[in-house]
Formats: C-alpha cells, structure tokens, sequence
C-alpha cells in the first residue's frame, strides 16, 4: 500500500496511523488480532455516545494489509507537544490535563470491560511468581468497586487541542470502567517512565486536591498497576515497575 510519508503520523510494528483527507486511519497489520480492533472500536463508539468530545468512529473495514479503524481527523496539536514548546506554561497545561481527566472519571458507560477483571488478566499474564500474584490478586479483590470510566492510557499525548482551544480525547483502545484511583496511579506511572517524576508528583498533588481524593489512596493501586504493565516493557522501565511491586508492605 502506497501511504505519502508525509501524511503518516505514527508507525509501529502492528499498525501505522496516517492522515487520509478529513479522516484519520489506523491500520492493523494482517498478525494484529481481529478480536482487539473490534474491540477498539466498539470502546470508541460507546465512549463516544457520552458528551465527551471524541473524534467520531466512521469506519471498519477489512483492507488489504489488514483491518483499519477510519476516524474523524482533528486538526490541533498534543498536550504533551505543547507542554515541550511552552515549558513556561506547563502549570496551566497540568491544569487542563487533571481537569480532562475529572471529566472522564464523571462519566459512566456500564457496557465497558470491567477494570478489574483486565488487570488481573494481565497480572496473570505476567512472570511474577505464583505467591506474589496472588498477595497483588489479594489487594486487587480489597479495593472499592467503583464504575467510573477510565481511559487506561490517559497521558498529555493523548489530548488534542485544536485551532479553537476544543480539548479532544483520543485512544479509547483500553478504556474500562472502574477506580478512578487505578487511572490516576497509571498515568502517574507513565509520566516517572519517562523520566518525569518532579511532574508526576506535581500531577498527583494537583489531582488529589481538586479531587479530594488522598494521594495515599491512588498510592495504593501503584503496586497492582504495575504489575498489570510488567509484559510492555524492557530494560530499565521494567525495573522500575518490578521495584513499585516489591516496596509495598502487604
């Protein structure tokens, strides 16, 4: 398939996402299973029936190379670019990410996954031993069963802010329903993977008073996130995931 290198936004081994006119196509390699782009999209399109600002589903189809997920194209730049460009602005920039991030947690969709039940797949999934997973599978089964909608990979990158300052959200690919405290603990997770810990403590700190929700009650679910995130990484990240699952005091 014949794509304009310029009209490619990102490229990964499964998949390749580019620009096609007014749409925005993400397409899956051949070996990329069927049932996970179905998936994907049944998420987006129930997300999409809340007054959430979401780029809208118009298609999937089988291609050629694959199946591909044709979207709505936004026309705006990333929280996470804009947080690089305007460093000086970075305060303001955290307040609109916790402040998108309330608004998800406000909603709920009953037909989603349950966010338990996917993390402990993926903690039974991992090479943890049989004794740790199940004091992680313990803890798991203690927390609060709430069913507030949580994007699963709610990162600046995954905002979009448009020429008229709308704040779109995209990739809805893992969104469950369930603790807001477990979203709030990975996406903490996500910013010390990239080496930003002084704004991951400052994104926890700002979401914990806006939200009266205790730092030490996102704290909590670190351990178990972690674990559920074990098989992504490599190298020094995973360490620092192994390292979240061995300090806690059970």
């Amino acid at each position: 398939m014949n794509i304009d290198k310029n009209n490619i936004i990102l490229e990964r081994e499964n998949k390749i996402i580019y620009k096609d006119g007014k749409n925005l196509v993400k397409l899956f390699k051949n070996n990329y299973p069927k049932s996970n782009i179905l998936n994907e999209a049944l998420n987006h399109s129930r997300v999409e029936e809340t007054d959430l600002l979401v780029p809208k589903l118009i298609e999937v189809a089988k291609k050629e190379e694959g199946w591909a997920i044709t979207l709505e194209y936004i026309n705006g730049k990333n929280l996470n670019t804009l947080m690089q460009e305007n460093p000086e602005k970075e305060d303001m920039y955290l307040e609109i990410f916790v402040d998108t991030q309330l608004k998800i947690l406000s909603k709920q969709v009953p037909l989603l996954n349950r966010l338990k039940d996917k993390i402990k797949r993926k903690i039974e999934a991992s090479n943890l031993s049989d004794i740790l997973k199940y004091e992680l599978y313990t803890r798991l089964e203690s927390m609060p069963k709430h069913i507030k909608v949580c994007h699963g990979d709610f990162n600046p990158s995954n905002i979009l802010i448009d020429d008229k300052d709308n704040i779109y959200i995209i990739d809805w690919a893992h969104v469950s329903q369930g603790n807001a405290s477990a979203d709030v603990a990975q996406s903490y997770m996500l910013f010390c993977l990239e080496g930003k810990k002084d704004l991951a403590d400052k994104y926890l700190q700002l979401f914990s008073k806006k939200s009266n929700i205790p730092v030490s009650n996102i704290q909590k679910w670190l351990p178990i996130v972690a674990a559920s995130e074990l098989n992504k990484y490599e190298g020094k990240e995973k360490q620092m995931l192994l390292d979240w699952i061995n300090v806690v005091e059970y």
